[in-house]
């Protein structure tokens, strides 16, 4: 598995796997992108995790909602994912707080 932190109100947009952009038709299905309930918080922003299937090599996101062109970035292409190691390690430097969703009773 590979991830990488995303900004709240940016979304996935294009993905490419080894032969290039990922083709729905010839994968049968869409690429494996979870967003887990591990966020950062930098500068008053929220930094969400993401997981994705190992032969994903590049994630397109933009924002999820419409921006002055003059004001903001458009999109952007994330060509370097992380691996495990580096997720913990970032976790470890930064001011982590964990949303947990959905949680079931233990008992």
């Amino acid at each position: 598995m590979k991830y990488f932190f995303l900004s709240e109100g940016w979304a996935v947009s294009r993905v490419w796997a080894s032969d290039g952009l990922w083709q729905i038709t010839a994968w049968r299905r869409q690429p494996d992108i979870q967003q887990l309930n591990i966020c950062l918080i930098e500068n008053n922003e929220l930094l969400w995790l993401y997981r994705v299937e190992d032969a994903i090599l590049t994630v397109e996101v933009k924002p999820t909602t419409p921006v002055p062109v003059q004001n903001t970035i458009g999109q952007v292409v994330l060509k370097r994912l992380m691996t495990a190691e580096q997720v913990i390690e970032r976790l470890g430097t930064a001011q982590a707080k964990c949303q947990l969703q959905n949680m079931q009773s233990v008992t």
